[in-house]
């Protein structure tokens, strides 16, 4: 009986070694939260209005998911309503700034052009939280430059 009982609490322990074992090998991840977009977008909006400019901001996860798109009053585009949300999405996707492909295109590189569901021009930002990209942050305005500012500023919130 208590060779039985010895055996049964070694035959446990081998058992849950590999729970623990594949358990030491996931990552915990970071995770962009409605309230963050939230904060961002009312960040970005606040230094648009302040600019006296309309436009379009959006935030995804980092699959590219929309998490809150917010379509400003008198809004430069009304094609801002895709592009903003798809500036977020590609550099979410890409891991850098979507104005990295609109530089690769514009230096000869115009094989870039063929990356269906993207967005290659100024104005969307990856989230980056402790080395990991989280999410995008897109914005469409009147102007490229208008575009990185206001994006800029949804992305200053993040760490305020």
């Amino acid at each position: 009986m208590l060779r039985s009982i010895g055996v049964a609490v070694v035959l446990a322990a081998a058992l849950a070694l590999p729970d623990q074992e594949a358990a030491a090998q996931l990552k915990e991840k970071k995770v962009l939260t409605l309230a963050a977009a939230q904060k961002m977008i009312a960040a970005a909006q606040a230094e648009a209005e302040r600019n006296h400019i309309a436009g379009v901001i959006a935030v995804c996860d980092d699959g590219g998911w929309p998490i809150l798109v917010l379509r400003m009053d008198n809004a430069a585009f009304i094609a801002s309503v895709e592009l903003a949300p798809g500036k977020a999405r590609t550099a979410a996707l890409f891991k850098k700034p979507s104005q990295a492909l609109e530089d690769a295109i514009n230096h000869g590189r115009t094989a870039a052009v063929t990356a269906r569901g993207f967005v290659e021009m100024q104005g969307g930002l990856p989230i980056v939280v402790d080395g990991q990209v989280i999410g995008g942050i897109g914005a469409s305005f009147a102007t490229p430059e208008d575009d990185v500012k206001i994006a800029n500023a949804g992305l200053a919130a993040l760490t305020e």
